[in-house]
């Protein structure tokens, strides 16, 4: 299929801090559905190891800089953002005088880049802030102990700078569009909700099970994400310790798989607990081994703890569990009930017993399991792909450029048969080779075509 006419006033400046492209799901998608739809979309990003420091990925130019080390406490993180305000704002100014751009979409966090966009705001650029994570509730849960509250206040405060600057705020679910509207005053008019989800197209394909990991042990758990201190893996630890030790379970063998600043005292606490028999650590694995190894799974697991953060948060690890039929047992969060609805087996918050015992039962029940599996298969395929979101992505830009026009793209059908193609509505949205064409001041630089492996996803938060 050919890629969309291209449309006057449609260049978008794309900013990115938390990790490289497109190694964020997230961002990959938005700046594919928007190539897609005929906007010139550039990203300026942290480099990953190995990647150029410019390049086209599927129509979407990237600049990169150098990443910042792995920050670990408050000066660090000052050191990082500093540094890469510093980087973003430097090679914004390559775009602006290359090829400019019209609008700036800042993906937080950090919530500094409103900065960036203030400065641009003076020479008429417009503004979409995209809102991923509440950072002063991220804040507060890394620090358990409540951290400092000045620091907190001052990231109120920028998110309300963003908010307040932004001519539309993009958010991830109703949770945080009342964040929005209570916290910075926002106008709903000005809110949009654009949800995580999994491209139809990946559900379609079957995946193999790890056959290795399927040798492990009778029951096999999965997890995946990013390892924070925020992110409850400690939780996880110990509901397997007590599975362990107090319901004298030992048919069961957990896979772990992801990277983060807490990873080393999680291997350091499954030591303490002696489940080195039970647990393994894969630290990051990518493309089609990552979904192999979950589609081993028996049972998925997500232990985030209730806190401000995480009840407020969609937390995309779900959705790929459902991606892959798998029944799910989670600490019963908001999000996790809008998303996985009846998918998923719900704990008292925080409680890691119950935990442990809910995965005993469905370790039991294999008929539950395979009943829940279908069930979010199910909500993925008819309600939460990532296609049922793209509509909702366009009409923020048909409202911030609305001189542009706008490439109209129909949401799927509700229905999609198990084994049928992704419906002819949803294809001029889909990222390919057609885009690597693109035409701007920086077509002379190579174009790079994601294989199946890159397009799968990494990690999930």
């Amino acid at each position: 299929m050919k890629a969309s006419k291209r449309i006057k006033n449609n260049r978008i400046l794309m900013l990115l801090e938390n990790l490289p492209f497109p190694q964020d799901l997230r961002v990959r998608r938005e700046a594919y559905a928007l190539a897609s739809a005929g906007y010139l979309v550039t990203v300026i990003c942290p480099s990953a190891k190995g990647q150029p420091s410019h390049e086209i990925v599927n129509g979407v130019a990237v600049y990169r800089y150098p990443a910042a080390p792995q920050a670990h406490g408050l000066a660090s993180y000052l050191w990082e953002y500093a540094y890469s305000m510093s980087a973003s704002f430097c090679l914004s100014l390559v775009v602006f005088f290359r090829g400019g751009f019209d609008v700036i979409h800042a993906h937080n966090p950090p919530d500094t880049f409103v900065f960036i966009a203030m400065f641009y705001k003076l020479f008429g650029k417009r503004f979409v802030y995209d809102h991923h994570d509440l950072s002063p509730e991220m804040y507060l849960a890394r620090f358990r102990s409540g951290g400092r509250p000045f620091v907190h206040r001052a990231l109120v405060m920028l998110e309300k700078l963003s908010c307040w600057f932004a001519e539309q705020v993009i958010v991830t679910n109703e949770s945080y569009r009342k964040v929005a509207m209570g916290r910075a005053r926002v106008p709903e008019e000005r809110i949009t909700i654009v949800r995580n989800g999994i491209e139809l197209s990946r559900t379609m394909v079957p995946v193999e099970p790890d056959q290795e990991l399927r040798q492990r042990g009778k029951t096999i758990i999965g997890y995946v994400g990013v390892m924070g201190v925020q992110d409850g893996v400690d939780y996880l630890l110990r509901a397997l310790n007590y599975l362990r030790r107090g319901l004298g379970r030992n048919d069961f063998y957990c896979v772990i798989i992801g990277f983060g600043d807490a990873l080393e005292d999680l291997k350091a606490l499954a030591r303490e607990l002696a489940l080195q028999d039970h647990v393994c650590f894969t630290g990051p694995i990518f493309g089609e081994k990552l979904r192999q190894l979950l589609a081993a799974a028996d049972i998925c697991v997500d232990s985030s703890p209730a806190n401000p953060y995480t009840d407020r948060s969609t937390m995309f690890k779900i959705m790929e569990y459902m991606s892959l039929g798998k029944p799910i047992v989670a600490f019963d969060l908001p999000e996790h009930r809008f998303t996985a609805g009846a998918a998923a087996v719900y704990v008292t918050p925080n409680d890691e017993r119950a935990f442990a015992r809910s995965l005993a039962k469905l370790m039991d029940d294999p008929d539950r399991r395979k009943a829940l599996g279908a069930t979010g298969s199910g909500r993925i395929k008819t309600q939460l792909a990532w296609e049922y979101s793209i509509p909702n992505l366009l009409s923020v830009y048909k409202a911030v450029l609305p001189a542009a026009g706008i490439f109209e793209i129909a949401a799927p059908r509700a229905e999609v048969p198990e084994k049928a193609a992704a419906p002819e509505a949803m294809q001029p949205v889909l990222p390919g080779p057609e885009l690597d064409a693109r035409k701007d001041p920086l077509a002379s630089q190579p174009s790079h075509v994601l294989s199946e492996a890159e397009e799968s996803t990494a990690f999930s938060a």
